[in-house]
Formats: structure tokens, C-alpha cells, sequence
């Protein structure tokens, strides 16, 4: 059995790669994020992704299949019942969630709007699915001149409130979140997260600032980070993985503001000294063009991705372990906005593998990642989950 000093695992946020048997059970049908992006780019140009063995997985138009894969490859089922964010990060780290995080695709209740103005006095415009950025502008200049507080929401599980800081001042602003972080822990409404989104500016010119805050729910459980942060190995969250997890069992929390910048942070934590695991998101895929609906941007983005793949590749040593994976689809070409329920790619990779990878078995759970990094470092297993590593020679 191989061991490693550091695991450095790459989520490529909704990064799909064809319809789970149960998609239909949450409305999917003939879904397939990256297979429907490469018929609609006319295919996709990601040669790295391809040495790796991505077209080994199954075949993507544009990526040659490897003859000799760099890595080992497989593609994973969640068993979750859910298609967010949160249920996915969390199972890739040992949970099992039963009970899905509500969404609400045609706005929060009347109910939950009611409580909110009367514990805040203020009234509440939007309360619908949106894009940050664009309803700041629709309903920016409203918020500015009445104190409004502009509630939104999105594919997933997230109830985010949008002020102006020189409106509502950001304490204020944070204390709103916090109670309504408290009042949607549970059922009817089982929020994942209220994010705090403040903006400055003026009409025809707003701008959302760097004092966005979340509160999250915690893990129900404890996860292999939390084994692993126990056991005194270092916990790296790159991206937007802090806030997933709400910091359990994170020991150093970097905040990333592109695909891009969270390439260059794991570039930059590749040159470190450290021992366990650095886990990074990549959530433009998923944000920037999969809930818009651009297969032509989600290509592109998916291009650029891999053009960076090089500069990682090239710093690995024979301690280091590559894992490359998704959280669910988000099929660009599909109708709505919200998550796919598909398989999802797996790829390990690491120098030591003087041989190249194969083929590993299908993979019934993510939790086979959380399994695997812990039988690694030789932490508590979770209780869901098997791991692979000794598969990995």
C-alpha cells in the first residue's frame, strides 16, 4: 500500500460527466454537463485532462483517449439524496446525507419574508432566484433609496441578502444574517447557507465589496478533516471550501476570487512545506456558466483550466497525491438553472505511478475519496466510504 505526504484534491464545481440511473428521481433527463459542452463547442480542446484519462472514463469529443493514462480513472455515484454544493463536498468527505437541503426556485415563502421584516423592520424586495451581480443592478438604486434589504436565492440551497454598506452598515447587515441563519437550521426550510452580500456605488455603478460573509450550516458529523486536523496534519481550504464546511477541520483558509486565482493558490501551496491535504474549489464552472446556462463560456472555462494543468503537474514529487473530481452537474444545454444529478469524473495521479494509472471500479459513493485519504494518513476511517489507495501501485 502506497502512503503519501501530501493529497492535494481538485473539485472542478459541477464538472458532470453523464446522467446518474437515478437522475430522473430529481427531474433530470438526458443531462451530461461535459459531454453536452463538447457537442456544443464543437469539442473540446483539453489535452492534459486527456493524457490524465478523462476520455478513458468515457469519450468527450475533442479529448483524445489516452493510450497510456497518467492516472487511474473511474467516474463516482452519489449516494446522497441531494445535487448541491454542500451534499456533494460533504460525501466526498464521509457523510451521507438523507435528508436533501431545501431549495427554492420560485423564492422563500411568505412566511419566512414575513419573519424577516418584522425581526428587522426593514421590507424585503426580490425573493427570487438571481444572479448577484444582475439584481444589484435591477434593484440596486430601490435598495439605495428606501433601505430595503434585496433577498435572493439559487440553484442552491443559499438565502443571500444584498445591502448597500452605506444603507445598512455591516454589523447590522451580519446580525440580519445571523438571524436568519438561526431561524432556517431545520425543516421547513433546511438552508445550507445565508450569505451576507454587501454592495457600494451608485446607480449604473454598484459594485459588491470583499465583506461578503457566510454562515453555514456545520457538518452534522465529523469529516476525514476533522480526523485529520485532530491528528495534526494540515488541512488547506482553498476556494470556497472554508465556507462549505463552515471551518470544521480546516487549519488555514485561503479565499480565491476566479478559477484562475485558485490555480494560482495551488501553485503557490504546491511550493510549501506541509503534511496532508489541500482541497481546492473551483466554482466558476458551476456559477459563472453552468447556472447561466453557457455551454460556449463553460467550454472556454474548461479550456483554460487545462492549459494551467502543467504548472501543477510539474511540481508534484513522488509524496504527493493529485485526486481531480466534481461536486454534480450542471448541464449547460439544459432547461432551468439548477443542478444535474450525474456521475462525476474521477482522476489520481501522482509521479510515483512509473506505470501509468487504469481503470478502477465504479464508484458507488464520493465518500471512496474521504475513505481513501484517511486509510492514507492512517486516521479514523469514516463511516462511509472504501478506499481505493490500495489499488494504486
Amino acid at each position: 500500500m502506497m502512503t503519501f505526504q501530501r493529497v492535494h484534491l481538485v473539485v472542478l464545481d459541477s464538472v458532470g460527466i453523464g446522467e446518474a440511473p437515478d437522475a430522473a428521481q430529481f427531474d433530470d433527463y438526458d443531462v451530461d454537463t461535459l459531454g453536452h459542452i463538447a457537442e456544443a463547442t464543437g469539442g473540446l480542446y483539453m489535452p492534459h485532462m486527456g493524457r490524465l484519462g478523462l476520455s478513458n472514463i468515457r469519450e468527450i469529443a475533442g479529448v483524445d483517449k489516452a493510450d497510456k493514462p497518467l492516472a487511474y480513472y473511474t467516474k463516482m455515484q452519489e449516494a446522497s439524496s441531494g445535487k448541491d454544493t454542500m451534499t456533494g463536498h460533504w460525501e466526498i468527505m464521509g457523510l451521507k446525507i438523507d435528508t436533501p437541503f431545501r431549495v427554492f426556485p420560485d423564492g422563500f415563502p411568505d412566511e419566512l419574508i414575513a419573519r424577516i421584516e418584522q425581526h428587522t423592520g426593514r421590507k424585503v424586495i426580490g425573493n427570487k432566484p438571481a444572479s448577484g451581480t444582475e439584481i444589484i443592478v435591477e434593484l440596486g438604486e430601490e435598495q439605495l433609496g428606501t433601505g430595503a434589504l434585496i433577498v435572493y436565492t439559487s440553484a442552491d440551497s443559499v438565502l443571500q441578502i444584498a445591502a448597500h454598506e452605506e444603507v445598512i452598515p455591516l454589523q447590522e447587515l451580519y446580525a440580519i444574517c445571523e438571524y436568519c441563519r438561526e431561524i432556517t437550521r431545520e425543516d421547513p426550510y433546511m438552508l445550507g447557507r445565508i450569505i451576507a452580500r454587501p454592495f457600494i456605488g451608485k446607480p449604473g455603478a454598484f459594485q459588491r465589496t470583499a465583506n461578503r460573509h457566510d454562515y453555514a450550516l456545520k457538518p452534522f458529523g465529523r469529516t476525514v478533516m476533522n480526523e485529520l486536523q485532530d491528528a495534526g496534519f494540515d488541512v488547506l481550504a482553498l476556494g470556497k471550501i472554508n465556507d462549505i464546511y463552515d471551518g470544521e477541520g480546516v487549519t488555514r483558509a485561503v479565499r480565491t476570487t476566479s478559477n484562475a486565482d485558485g490555480m494560482d493558490q495551488l501553485i503557490k501551496v504546491l511550493d510549501e512545506s506541509f503534511k496532508g491535504l489541500s482541497f481546492l474549489n473551483l466554482v466558476d464552472f458551476d456559477a459563472v456558466y453552468g447556472h447561466r446556462r453557457d455551454p460556449q463560456g463553460y467550454g472556454r472555462a474548461l479550456e483554460e483550466y487545462d492549459a494551467r494543468l502543467p504548472e501543477v503537474l510539474e511540481k508534484l514529487g513522488d509524496d504527493d497525491l493529485l485526486i481531480i473530481t466534481a461536486d454534480h452537474g450542471n448541464d449547460p444545454t439544459y432547461r432551468g438553472t439548477d443542478h444535474t444529478r450525474e456521475y462525476v469524473p474521477l482522476l489520481v495521479h501522482s509521479p510515483r505511478f512509473q506505470n501509468g494509472g487504469r481503470e478502477l471500479s465504479l464508484r458507488k459513493t464520493f465518500a471512496d475519496i474521504g475513505a481513501t485519504i484517511a486509510n492514507n494518513f492512517s486516521v479514523t476511517m469514516p463511516e462511509h466510504g472504501a478506499s481505493f489507495l490500495n489499488e494504486l501501485k
